[in-house]
C-alpha cells in the first residue's frame, strides 16, 4: 500500500516529517547540502546572533551515563557574515529555516529579518538556551517577554515564525500560549533540559560554564510530555524535538500532537543515514496500522 509521507507547517511542504535540529552541524552550506541529500525533510542551523560570538572555553560537552551534556555558548559567526551560507542554498531541495537568539527582543527582530531577506524559508526563535545570561532561556521564561520578542518579529519578516520553547519552566502551556497570541506560526519543543556534572576527583564542575543542558534519549519523556500538552493548548502547529533516535520515537511525538520532528544529538551515533532509516520505519509503522497518510496520526493519542 502506497503512504504519503509529506507533511505542511505553516505553508512550508517537507517531503517527510523529520528536521535537522538547531545546534547540530548547522554552520556551513556544504553540511547542510549533505544532510539535505541524506534524507532529512527541513534543516535547522545553529543560532545565529547579530553579532560574531566565540561561545564559552572548553570543555564545552561531554557525555554522560544518560545522554550528552553541553554548554557551547552560542557560538556563531554573526548573521551578517552567515548570509554568505544562506544565499548559498537559495536552490536548496527543502525548507531553510534558520535559527536566530538575541539579547532583546529588537536584536531578535533584527537578525530574523537580515537572515530572512537572505532567502530563509522560515525563522525559529530560540527562546530556550538554558545556559546563557540575558537571552534564550531567560527570555523564553517570560510569557510576556516570549510574546514581545514573537511580536516583533512577525512584524520585521514575512516568512514563517516557530518559537523553541524551553523545559526549564512551571508551565510550558502557558509560554506556548503567550507565542501564539503574539502569532508565531508553529511551537518547537523542546530544547535542552538544564544540567550539570561534577568530577568527585577534582570537585568541581566538568563544564567550564558549571550549568548545561542535556539532551538525549533521557530527555524524551519530558519533551513528549511539553508537545502532548501544548498541543491542547494551541491551535498552530509542534514540531517535537528532544531524544529522537528510532522511528518509534518520531511516531511517538507524532501521536501526542507533533507535526514533525527534529533530529538532534543522536546524528553522533547514527551518523547522518538515520533520517532515511526514520522515515522508512514510519512508512511500515503507516502500512501496518493501515494509514494512507502521516497526516492521520498527528495527535491521534489525544481521541478518546
Amino acid at each position: 500500500m502506497q503512504v504519503q509521507i509529506d507533511v505542511e507547517i505553516a505553508g512550508l511542504k517537507l517531503r517527510n516529517p523529520t528536521i535537522l535540529a538547531s545546534g547540530i552541524l548547522g554552520m556551513t552550506a556544504e553540511c547542510l547540502m549533505e544532510i539535505a541529500r541524506a534524507g532529512a525533510g527541513a534543516l535547522t542551523t545553529k543560532s545565529i546572533g547579530l553579532e560574531p560570538r566565540e561561545g564559552y572555553r572548553n570543555p564545552t560537552v561531554i557525555q554522560v551515563e544518560c545522554g550528552v551534556l553541553n554548554a557551547v555558548g552560542l557560538p556563531n559567526p554573526g548573521i551578517q557574515r552567515f548570509t554568505e551560507e544562506i544565499r548559498r542554498l537559495r536552490y536548496l531541495e527543502v525548507p531553510l529555516i534558520v535559527s536566530v537568539y538575541g539579547f532583546s527582543s529588537e536584536e531578535y527582530a533584527k537578525v530574523a529579518k537580515i537572515a530572512a531577506e537572505a532567502g530563509a524559508d522560515a525563522i525559529e526563535l530560540n527562546l530556550s538556551c538554558p545556559h546563557v545570561k540575558g537571552s534564550g532561556a531567560e527570555i523564553g521564561k517570560d510569557p510576556r517577554m516570549v510574546g514581545l520578542v514573537v511580536e516583533r518579529v512577525k512584524k520585521a519578516v514575512d516568512c514563517p515564525v516557530f518559537a523553541k520553547l524551553t523545559p526549564n519552566v512551571a508551565d510550558i502551556r502557558e509560554i506556548a500560549e503567550a507565542a501564539a497570541s503574539a502569532g508565531a506560526d508553529a511551537i518547537t519543543a523542546i530544547n535542552t533540559v538544564r544540567a550539570m556534572a561534577i568530577d568527585i576527583e577534582t570537585c568541581r564542575p566538568i563544564l567550564a560554564n558549571k550549568i548545561g543542558g542535556l539532551s538525549g534519549g533521557a530527555i524524551k519523556p519530558i519533551a513528549l510530555r511539553c508537545v502532548y500538552e501544548i498541543y491542547e493548548a494551541v491551535d498552530i502547529p509542534v514540531i517535537g524535538c528532544g531524544g529522537v533516535r528510532t522511528w518509534r520515537d518520531a511516531v511517538e511525538f507524532m501521536l501526542a500532537g507533533a507535526s514533525a520532528v527534529q533530529i538532534g544529538s543522536a546524528i553522533a551515533y547514527e551518523g547522518l543515514s538515520i533520517f532515511k532509516r526514520i522515515v522508512n520505519g514510519i512508512e511500515d509503522y503507516l502500512v501496518r496500522k493501515k494509514f494512507r497518510n502521516v497526516r492521520e496520526i498527528i495527535g491521534l493519542a489525544h481521541k478518546e
